[in-house]
């Protein structure tokens, strides 16, 4: 019988819940995947990652990610730290010999994204970058529709990202809008997503313009914050160093148009992760806060009965969904990280390459650094020229 694959996990908020709970999942829903053990998890509160071990069922923890990569019993470093914390713990983890799976952004900079490419491929190791809307079975129905031909050459991609969790000012200057510790506000926070998206669905971009605004520039420090949630010090305040909001057009390499909008400005949307796909033979629709649907148009129909059709993505049929609910069973945002996680450690297992992996990672931070420089200098930016 094969050994479990062996994950330490460091960060146990937001993103480490949701990475726990996916591994737990792997046993019940994807038992012909490899075995899984949740051997140690690593944050630098003591209290707070031995209350998180006890909730979210691992065996044991560390407050040290240091300690945690040079542990004999860990095969995985598992990184869903803020991310000026990933270059350091991906390096480290890779020249131990150690699998990486890292949350996006891959690092605050494209040198570093880089670096980190670099060191999990001269290792050896496989490492696998975060994006997990790639995993909602809709999406995967949408990329084997695109990849099939039926929606014929692409002409357009346009995206938008919409949030509204720090329209008060007096929100607080969570880590998120520290440069220092995100490299990048809504760019990097959410437009990676579908930077990503427009990759995987459509192909590489060449080019890109873009525009951002910082519309509150000073906000009250945090004296707690989990998640997309905080409080305020209103003694101590700090200045707001990345954007609110971007947005940006571009060029496939094959010849599309797109268009992205990530801000964090627009009210009444709390996750509105949405985008449309135009080509000579159809068109697609996604909306995340419906991820269970995709609606798609077929320019053969006959005229009388053209339109956009909603395909319910619950059928065992459709990637993934045999794993779960009997069909018209919706399932959610945290089945996206099961699934993830069910890949990548397929792909540990089998000793073959991940996806998607950190030269995905490297490509979109390649694109984002181009777009900033785009801003920068009120101009065209080439990708491939960084």
């Amino acid at each position: 019988m094969q050994q479990p694959i062996r994950f330490g996990l460091v960060g146990y908020k937001f993103m480490g819940k949701a990475h726990s709970n996916a591994l737990a999942r792997l046993p019940m829903f994807f038992p012909e995947s490899p075995s899984v053990s949740r051997q140690a998890i690593c944050g630098r509160d003591a209290a707070g990652v031995r209350s998180a071990a006890g909730q979210l069922g691992w065996q044991s923890y560390e407050t040290d990610w240091r300690r945690l990569v040079d542990r004999d019993d860990i095969d995985v470093i598992d990184i869903t730290a803020p991310s000026n914390a990933h270059h350091e713990i991906a390096i480290a983890a890779a020249r131990a010999g150690k699998h990486v799976f890292c949350e996006k952004p891959l690092a605050l900079t494209l040198d570093d994204a880089r670096g980190m490419a670099d060191a999990v491929r001269k290792a050896g190791v496989t490492g696998q970058i975060g994006f997990n809307y790639r995993f909602a079975p809709a999406i995967q129905m949408a990329h084997q529709l695109i990849a099939s031909g039926r929606l014929g050459t692409i002409y357009h991609f346009r995206g938008q990202y919409l949030q509204d969790f720090i329209v008060d000012p007096q929100f607080p200057r969570v880590w998120r809008l520290d440069r220092s510790v995100c490299g990048s506000g809504a760019l990097g926070d959410i437009g990676a997503h579908l930077i990503d998206l427009a990759r995987y669905l459509v192909g590489d971009i060449r080019e890109v313009s873009g525009m951002s605004r910082t519309f509150i520039r000073e906000r009250p420090l945090p004296s707690a914050m989990t998640g997309l949630s905080a409080s305020a010090d209103e003694t101590r305040r700090g200045v707001v160093d990345v954007d609110d909001a971007t947005s940006f057009v571009f060029g496939f390499t094959g010849g599309a148009m797109g268009t992205i909008e990530a801000t964090r400005f627009a009210q009444g949307n709390k996750n509105g992760m949405s985008f449309e796909i135009n080509g000579s033979k159809g068109s697609l629709r996604f909306h995340f806060e419906r991820m269970n649907e995709l609606e798609w148009y077929d320019a053969a129909d006959p005229q009388t009965e053209s339109g956009f059709r909603v395909i319910q993505c619950t059928e065992a049929a459709h990637p993934y969904m045999s794993a779960w609910w009997p069909v018209g069973h919706v399932i959610g945002y945290e089945h996206t990280f099961v699934h993830e996680m069910a890949d990548f450690v397929r792909a540990v297992s089998a000793g073959q390459p991940a996806s998607p992996d950190f030269a995905d990672g490297v490509a979109v931070s390649q694109i984002m650094e181009a777009v900033e420089l785009s801003i920068d200098r009120r101009a065209w930016v080439e990708v491939a020229s960084l």
